[in-house]
């Protein structure tokens, strides 16, 4: 009975520690942020703007973001606040996404943008080929677990 005990102990703590370290992983190898500037430079010039909210339907309180996201004709630039996790990416979408499922439902319509590696504000360049005006929202989704984390509908 002992043993079960002590291998049953064991494998809570390995668990524990592993899911520590898939959260917080991405924190301490996350690149240094654009500056506040930079991204202030953007968001004065933006064609269109919107909020990533807390409260969308599949948001938790694992998977979240806060703040404003500025879309210029060559750059996507955000000041606020993501959930820290792995392997985040941002899409652009022409219909407005909130749920797991329909971002699924949807994904082939969609456009990558790049890969989201700081959680206070971040700028990614767009492809040359990518019309913003084309689409109307943009998303944070996390490729690794297949996890909703925002989104923000600019027009």
């Amino acid at each position: 009975m002992k043993r079960i005990l002590l291998v049953f102990s064991h494998l809570i703590v390995g668990a524990m520690g592993f899911a520590l370290g898939i959260y917080a992983l991405p924190i301490l190898t996350e690149p240094t942020a654009p500056a506040v500037k930079d991204v202030e430079q953007v968001s004065k010039h933006a064609l269109f703007s919107g909020t990533f909210e807390r409260e969308r339907k599949d948001s938790d309180f694992l998977h979240w973001g806060e703040g404003v996201v500025s879309l210029s004709d060559s750059q996507i630039v955000f000041m606020g606040e993501l959930a820290p996790g792995p392997d985040y990416k941002m899409y652009l979408s022409p219909v407005y996404i909130e749920t797991e499922a329909a971002f699924q439902q949807y994904k082939s319509d969609m456009i990558s943008v790049g890969e989201v590696k700081t959680f206070d504000r971040f700028s990614l360049a767009l492809p040359e080929s990518v019309n913003v005006e084309d689409f109307n929202t943009v998303i944070i989704w996390c490729e690794s677990f297949d996890q909703f984390i925002t989104s923000a509908q600019y027009k």
